[in-house]
Order: structure tokens, then sequence, then C-alpha cells
């Protein structure tokens, strides 16, 4: 098992501690319309755990005691939880700011023909991953296909307003490496990306996250059958930068996987890590009462990957 890896058991990593909470990631379940050999979540279509509507009411009332205004959406697809729309719905009337982490290819599954035009009514920010520009490398990391939906998927919610300048319907698209190297500079890659989408397909969006691939699960699991998993460990711990520390996410956003349960950022809740290294497993409404400040966060030797280089989160480069 790659979670039981001397890289991942004990850690070099500096003490981290809680800031003021300002987000809360929810998973809401593994299930996914694809299977990317680079998901941290080993999601696809067989999986069937996904949130039920008690806990997805428990984390409004726990985003609205701590003063939580944005809900940050993943899965899986979580479009494919039966509880998606309730949830968007709901974040609108609370005032509660949506993102929703898409594949993009969802949008083009059947069943989901109006799944576009539902987002951009609610204006909910979408964050699509689209892991190149160029058919192939789509292709190879995501499954024969994909690529010309994504394509289809965001011409749509161009036409509906999304990645507009000026626009109030956001669009930012996430890439990842392919392999064993780090992210290229986020603004440099961005420019690249407009440019050749624009030129090539006439798409536009507002904004590139880059975002460094973290050696556990299904991209894990490959390193390892590859004979590379401790390469990609010692890149990563020679591209440390500790200036990165002060903006890793963990310090003010916690994770909810899709039985209520609290993790300090996602990869710990793949890594079945509680929250702050507690003894048991911490559930939601075991911290109704908590602001979490100061308390420490679980650490091991893969949150180099989110300090390597510029550093990474869901919401991109650090520095």
């Amino acid at each position: 098992m790659i979670e039981t890896l001397p890289y991942l058991e004990n850690s070099s990593f500096p003490t981290l501690v809680r800031d003021n909470l300002a987000s809360i990631q929810l998973n809401l379940g593994y299930l996914c319309n694809l299977s990317c050999v680079h998901c941290h979540v080993n999601a696809g279509p067989t999986r069937s755990e996904l949130m039920d509507k008690q806990t997805i009411d428990q984390v409004f009332a726990f985003a609205n005691k701590s003063g939580v205004k944005t809900l940050d959406i993943t899965g899986g697809a979580p479009e494919m939880s039966p509880y998606f729309r309730y949830l968007v719905e709901k974040a609108q009337q609370q005032e509660i700011d949506i993102i929703d982490r898409c594949n993009l290819a969802i949008l083009e599954e059947s069943g989901y023909e109006d799944l576009a035009e539902f987002l951009a009514k609610y204006k909910v920010k979408v964050v699509a991953s689209l892991p190149c520009y160029l058919e192939e490398n789509v292709d190879k990391q995501r499954g024969n296909g994909v690529f010309q939906k994504s394509l289809s998927a965001l011409k749509r919610l161009n036409a509906l307003g999304y990645g507009r300048q000026g626009g109030d319907l956001i669009l930012d698209l996430v890439f990842n490496p392919q392999g064993l190297d780090l992210p290229p500079d986020q603004q440099v890659l961005e420019r690249r990306y407009q440019a050749y989408l624009q030129q090539h397909y006439g798409i536009v969006f507002n904004h590139l996250y880059t975002i460094t691939n973290m050696p556990i699960k299904r991209f894990g699991s490959s390193l390892v059958s590859k004979g590379l998993f401790d390469d990609y460990m010692q890149l990563l711990l020679d591209s440390y930068n500790e200036n990165t520390l002060d903006q890793v996410m963990c310090r003010r956003t916690i994770s909810i996987d899709w039985q209520g349960y609290v993790y300090d950022c996602d990869f710990n809740q793949m890594l079945d890590l509680p929250l702050a290294d507690s003894v048991n497993h911490v559930h939601i409404n075991d911290i109704m009462n908590s602001q979490l400040i100061g308390e420490n966060i679980a650490i091991r030797q893969h949150c180099y990957g989110c300090t390597a280089g510029s550093g990474s989160s869901c919401s991109g480069a650090l520095s």
C-alpha cells in the first residue's frame, strides 16, 4: 500500500498551525465519469461513496457557526452527487460562495445536458481541470475523447458568459504535469494557454492554476509500479521552498469527506490522517463550536508537494 511507505510515515516537514478558517473543501464522494491516472482520490465510475443530505446540512450548520463563506466542492465528479443542486441552491440562500471543481467532460454526459445552465444561473465559480491544451496529452492522462469533450464544455460555458473579462461568471483552468516534473511558471503558462485556446478554438477563461501531482493513491501507485517513487519524493524534497509555508491552504481550509469526517487537507483525507493527528477520526459535529485556530496540522512527507518550487494549492502557485 502506498500509504504505508516510509516517506509518508515519519516527517521532517516543519510544524504548521491553523489560522482563521476561511473555506471548507467538501468532497461529495468518489463517483466520477473519468478515471484519470493522476487522480489522488482513486475516483471512478464504479465508486459508490456519496455524501447524504443530512451530512450536507451539518456542513452548512458548521459554516454558519464558524462564519465560513466559501464551500469548495470536489469529488470524484461532485456534480454526480444526487444532492449537488440542493447544495448549490442552499448556498445561495445563505449567501455562501460555491467553487465547483469540474472535470468539464461531465457537462457532455447524458443526464447533465442542463448542468452548464444551472451553474450559470447560480453564478457558481467553475474551476475546471484541463491538464494540457494539446489533445494527445489530455487523452493520455484522462482517457480517449476527453479533450474534445472538454473543448465542447468550455465553449458551452463561454456561450453562457463564463470566462469573459469583466463578467461575473468565473472560469478558471487547472494544469498538472504529465510526469515527474514540477509545474512551470504559472503566469507564463497561463499566457500560453490563453493564446493557444483563443487562437485555435476561440475559448477564453479567467485564470490558470498550476498544481503539483501528489505522490499518493493512483499517482503514487503508478510511481511505485515504475520504480520512480523515491525519485519523485527526492525532487519534492530538493525543491522545498520555505517562502510558501504561510500560504499553504491547510492553514485556512479544512477538508470534509463524504461521511462528514474532517481532515486538515484533501490529501490527508485520502491518506486517512485524522484532523490534527487526533487518535480518533473527528466528525463535523465534534467541532461544531470550535474555530480550530492554533491547532497543529497533521503533516507527513507528502506535504513537500505543496511547498516544492513555487508551491501548490487548489488555487495554484503560492509564490
